[in-house]
């Protein structure tokens, strides 16, 4: 698909999703603060390196774009996971592995709680999460962690929920005095709280007019029985509904944009004491997250002695023969301006374009300063402390243990 047709479709500069097809085929499903502004994305001259192949392939094949507008950004979002749980486009299930989608569950017990899960948590045909907990719905899977983090923190405004940490007896009061947990302390307002979790399903199931006119109803009925508190509650959550709120997901997507590249950064580092028990570390980051499981640990093999940057290009050059990883949008190293020469040296020989910064420290060993790809540095700033600063606490640790594991020994 080229530009010009793009243009002919005179696309809205308001929130909604878009479908990239090829006839009747969805291949790609994208949300948008700008519909007009989001797709015209697609068709920059660096979408190679922003977006990735896989990307660029699928803008190829595309013969059209469709869309649908939605209210707010909230909406799209959420509209968004529904569409992708319904046509599983090639493009975007390509994007990511099932397991790392995100997913919102209501779980099944005498007060619902509400929890933010990843898709290799939930046992999808117990319908059961890891730590073995039921649940009754789900809904997802969303693209983006952070994001959903924003939306359930605007959705609880509007409809109270427990979630794990409310549910905490000593922290129960503190989130109902701020709003955010309904309050459950007699029958009656356990019954109000279980309507207000369907209300809450209707909300993610994107039937919010359906949601709005059953609330209409009940805000009748409460001003007829003279219940004028609850009208009142009810009219609130309503005119809320009617005009969301959602000025925060605008910057997150926004700030996302700015990204396209970064779902994946890697950070290294290395420890040892006078060079002995020496260890390197990978740490990483996926879409603003922290992915554990993606960790790995190397035992240093060529030196004996210190060498932090032979050590390190050691670890870069034995990770990036992993090819079945993956490969990483941002390699992150621990040091100054020799270990981003040591990164940058590495990816040039095998002739990766992936933008290299490092973190400076201070005499406390402290982030002062992120040298190498300004752009990188500067977009993706909190990402690159976040996996800096797992990649030291993983390294100290490994090294703590190899040096017990070997005193031990001896």
């Amino acid at each position: 698909m080229k530009s010009q047709e793009l243009a002919k479709l005179k696309l809205p500069d308001t929130p909604g999703v878009y479908f990239f097809k090829n006839g009747a085929e969805t291949l790609y499903i994208g949300k948008a603060t700008s519909l007009r502004d989001r797709t015209r994305s697609y068709f920059a001259k660096d979408l190679i390196e922003t977006r990735g192949s896989h990307i660029v392939d699928m803008v190829f094949k595309a013969t059209g774009v469709s869309f649908e507008e939605t209210d707010s950004v909230l909406e799209a979002l959420i509209l968004e996971a529904n569409l992708i749980k319904k046509y599983k486009p090639y493009y975007n299930t390509k994007e990511k592995d099932d397991k790392s989608w995100n997913y919102v569950c209501i779980t099944d017990e005498a007060l619902p709680q509400v929890l933010l899960e990843r898709g290799k948590n939930i046992n999808f045909e117990t319908m059961r999460t890891e730590k073995g907990i039921k649940i009754q719905d789900w809904y997802g899977p969303f693209t983006n962690g952070n994001q959903l983090k924003e939306a359930l923190k605007i959705i609880r405004k509007i409809f109270p929920f427990v979630d794990s940490s409310s549910a905490k007896k000593d922290n129960y009061e503190f989130y109902r005095q701020l709003g955010l947990t309904p309050d459950v302390s007699d029958e009656s307002k356990v019954t109000a709280y279980k309507k207000s979790i369907r209300n809450l399903k209707l909300f993610f199931q994107g039937k919010k007019q359906a949601l709005v006119k059953e609330l209409e109803k009940d805000m009748k009925a409460s001003a007829k029985a003279e219940e004028f508190e609850d009208a009142s509650r009810i009219r609130n959550q309503i005119f809320s509904l009617q005009h969301i709120k959602d000025v925060s997901l605008i910057k997150e997507d926004i700030a996302v944009r700015k990204v396209k590249a970064g779902h994946r950064i890697e950070a290294y580092d290395v420890a040892h004491l006078g060079g002995k028990n020496m260890v390197g570390v990978m740490t990483v980051i996926e879409d603003g997250e922290v992915s554990k499981r993606e960790y790995r640990s190397f035992n240093i093999r060529g030196f004996s002695e210190a060498n932090d940057t032979g050590a390190l290009e050691e670890v870069l050059a034995r990770r990036l023969r992993h090819t079945e990883w993956g490969m990483p949008d941002v390699v992150v190293c621990d040091g100054g301006e020799a270990q981003l020469a040591v990164g940058k040296r590495v990816l040039d020989r095998y002739m990766l374009k992936i933008p290299v910064v490092s973190v400076v420290k201070d005499e406390h060993h402290k982030p002062k300063d992120i040298i190498g790809d300004a752009e990188t540095a500067k977009t993706l700033k909190k990402e690159i402390l976040l996996a800096n600063s797992e990649a030291h606490r993983f390294s100290i640790t490994l090294h703590k243990k190899q040096r017990n594991k070997n005193f031990l020994g001896k």
